[in-house]
């Protein structure tokens, strides 16, 4: 007798509401008879009422310290993936709320936009809930495909376009990695999944490791590394980010990195924790060169969203450093800073998209922002929180982020590390200090450049997502235990 196996889609119904209102706006976009700034609008706020009913579901799922696998083991959820998701859904809609009145302001009313935002959080959704490299490979490229269509939205622009060639390029290059990584992976252990390939590593570590399964982590490391931005694959990172237009350079910047350092935390904690001694030493220099690049090449620039993207390089590469430790110290503190920093960054964004210049363009470069404590000053007020959190200065939200990641790094003997870690925060405060200091101590110009932020735009939207997270970075050192809580559940679910 057949037996058909019954998937249990009511762990899915988050990722299953996205998929269905993404597809209905599509149709309802083919449909509709001309582009109009309402429906656009609509099209939007109707995607980010989905994301909070998602994320109304998950919450409702939660079900604290279980475990569980479906689709034949294909799918997985405990408390660190529950929170991942947590962050992603909440991410995608704060994103998207601060997005909006900037899309329309460039005039970029696509239709398409608010859907692939959807479909691009599905696959971020299906990356960190992944327990097999197959799964794992079909949420890297619906995010990523997602990402490389936003990227090319503005296609008026010739930098955007040059800037999507190059992510699309450079990104199927680390598919590449990836596909071949995965297969040495299969070919020497005969399974793609998670669970399984943890077993056959611990088998195999008994009697030496086969230089096969090796070289397959190395691959899968190279091309997670692309996705965080990581040295040496962080070369897309500053064309994209100023290439592309501000609202998808927000986008780009926050929940994907979010979702790419959870899957790249599961791997190296579950599945090739056996590994540790093998892997530690290339985490520790992705590490140490993504801080220090990331420090800096940003010293020079004068472009605020290339600025922002060696930012995010030396960002990924404090994160690193508590996958480095490879102890339930690094894993908290990775969380931690995960949390924190998309807080930081969709507020900093947040405040650029505000900020608009004569010919309705957002504020590119620093010399943008001079003076405007004096035109703008609550926005001022809060792109400097922002920039002292990133910065790492106490008692803001971002200190305690890296406080975190330095205690594990040390715990687990990484003395050198922590150092340069230290010393690379000293240097990248220049340049968020630097913004800062053109915000309140640069007088406002005589005859300012088209893209200078004399006026502003603030949504309802808008204003409850920056009034927020400027909130959680200023009173995180108050109330800490909800997220210290969440990282600590997080890191028991994994065997460490």
């Amino acid at each position: 007798m057949i037996r058909f196996y019954a998937p249990d889609f009511e762990l899915i119904i988050p990722e299953l509401i996205l998929v269905i209102s993404a597809l209905c706006l599509l149709i309802g976009g083919m449909l509709r008879e001309k582009r109009r700034f309402p429906e656009v609008r609509s099209y939007g706020q109707i995607a980010i009422i989905s994301l909070i009913i998602s994320l109304f579901v998950l919450i409702i799922q939660d079900t604290s310290g279980a475990q569980w696998v479906t689709f034949e083991g294909q799918l997985m959820q405990d408390d660190l993936i529950y929170f991942a998701k947590i962050l992603i859904l909440a991410g995608a809609a704060a994103v998207l709320a601060i997005l909006l009145p900037s899309m329309v302001a460039e005039q970029m009313e696509f239709f398409e936009f608010p859907p692939l935002v959807l479909l691009a959080t599905v696959g971020m959704l299906l990356m960190v809930e992944a327990n097999d490299f197959m799964v794992l490979f079909v949420g890297l490229e619906m995010q990523g495909l997602c990402l490389y269509i936003l990227a090319a939205l503005n296609r008026t622009q010739v930098m955007s376009s040059e800037a999507a060639l190059k992510y699309f390029i450079l990104g199927a290059f680390s598919t590449c990695m990836y596909l071949f990584g995965s297969s040495l992976i299969y070919g020497f252990s005969g399974s793609t999944n998670f669970e399984v390939l943890e077993s056959v590593i611990r088998m195999e570590s008994i009697n030496g490791l086969s230089i096969g399964l090796f070289l397959g982590l190395i691959f899968t490391i190279a091309a997670l590394s692309f996705k965080v931005s990581a040295v040496p694959f962080h070369m897309w990172t500053p064309d994209v980010y100023q290439g592309c237009p501000t609202p998808i350079t927000a986008f780009i910047a926050a929940t994907p990195k979010v979702a790419a350092m959870i899957i790249f935390l599961r791997l190296m904690m579950t599945s090739f924790l056996q590994l540790y001694g093998e892997w530690q030493s290339v985490i520790v220099f992705i590490s140490f060169a993504s801080m220090t690049l990331g420090a800096f090449a940003a010293l020079n620039q004068s472009d605020i969203k290339r600025l922002l993207a060696y930012s995010a390089i030396g960002q990924m590469g404090y994160v690193l450093m508590g996958i480095a430790a490879g102890n339930d110290e690094g894993i908290q503190a990775v969380f931690i800073y995960l949390a924190i920093y998309l807080v930081m960054i969709i507020g900093t964004f947040g405040c650029l998209l505000c900020l608009r210049g004569k010919g309705h363009t957002g504020v590119q470069n620093i010399e943008d922002l001079s003076g405007i404590s004096t035109l703008h000053p609550k926005v001022a007020l809060m792109l400097a929180i922002f920039m002292f959190s990133l910065a790492g200065v106490p008692p803001l939200a971002g200190f305690f982020a890296k406080l975190y990641v330095l205690k594990a790094a040390i715990s687990a003997g990484l003395f050198g590390l922590a150092i340069l870690a230290v010393l690379t925060s000293v240097v990248a405060a220049y340049y968020y200090l630097k913004i800062v200091k053109v915000m309140y101590f640069d007088e406002i110009p005589e005859f300012p450049e088209v893209s200078y932020g004399q006026t502003i735009m603030l949504s309802r939207e808008m204003k409850i997502v920056l009034n927020l997270c400027a909130a959680i970075v200023l009173l995180f050192f108050i109330f800490p235990n909800p997220l210290l809580d969440m990282a600590q559940r997080a890191a028991l679910a994994l065997p460490i």
